[in-house]
């Protein structure tokens, strides 16, 4: 009886084994048809990524993009071109940014998103209230003197907390903590260019003017003014509108 038996026990064990390998070689296959699936599919997301465009020669093109980005912004169909690895293995031996941006630090205003670019594409400054100073202009000749950038846009925005403060301060002859004072003594200026006339929202106003302010003292600037002169920078002034996602243009839209 006991030899009857071990013949079946081996038998069992087999088929048990068997099986097992059979469920253990289904789960492999599985794993790598899916790691194959996920591959393809990466593969297809990467291959319809839209490919990166040529870099604008020219201010005029180079604002148009940007422009064209905020439109797929503001619709909600952004393209988020040029954010891939390809992408940034391109640029990370030498970058040539075709803009600089020069805006505020609000959590809600994020030029990259905002003009839907990619990677290499712009460089960016973001100062409370867009306010430069030495340090910060410094940051904003970078560009056109060293990588050639053709553009600069001092971008303000909607309901700027930064403005919005120095706009009470200034009215109400208060002086705001620590090294905020300095923030409110930049946009005096521009306060009392807004101080001249009544406005339904002064506050707005101030938004405005110290964007064109600023755009006006950077195209004066005395490394800037030369290229300007010839034709090689923009200095643009724009208004982004935390409720629509658009940027509207100020002063100084390149027509070459």
């Amino acid at each position: 009886m006991g030899d009857a038996v071990r013949p079946q026990r081996r038998a069992i064990l087999t088929g048990g084994l068997a099986a097992a390998s059979a469920a253990l070689l289904t789960a492999c296959s599985s794993k790598a048809e899916g790691a194959d699936t996920a591959k393809a599919a990466n593969m297809g997301a990467a291959s319809s990524a839209p490919k990166a465009a040529p870099r604008p020669d020219s201010a005029r093109t180079a604002y148009a993009r940007l422009l064209d980005g905020n439109k797929r912004w503001v619709s909600g169909k952004p393209q988020h071109p040029d954010q891939d690895p390809a992408r940034r293995a391109a640029v990370a031996p030498e970058q040539k940014p075709y803009g600089v941006i020069v805006s505020c630090i609000d959590s809600r205003v994020p030029p990259e998103l905002v003009f839907d670019t990619g990677i290499g594409d712009l460089f960016v400054i973001r100062t409370g209230g867009q306010v430069v100073q030495p340090v910060v202009v410094g940051s904003v000749e970078y560009g056109p003197l060293t990588a050639g950038s053709p553009l600069i846009v001092v971008l303000g925005h909607q309901n700027c907390g930064a403005i919005k403060a120095a706009y009470k301060a200034i009215k109400d002859d208060e002086d705001l903590p620590g090294n905020l004072q300095s923030i409110v003594e930049a946009l005096r200026p521009a306060y009392q260019d807004i101080a001249k006339a009544k406005h339904a929202d002064p506050v707005d106003a101030m938004i405005r003017a110290h964007a064109n302010r600023t755009a006006a003292d950077l195209r004066s600037n005395a490394s800037l003014a030369p290229l300007v002169k010839k034709g090689d920078l923009s200095v643009v002034s724009a208004y982004y509108s935390l409720d629509t996602g658009r940027v509207e243009t100020l002063t100084g839209a390149p027509s070459a």
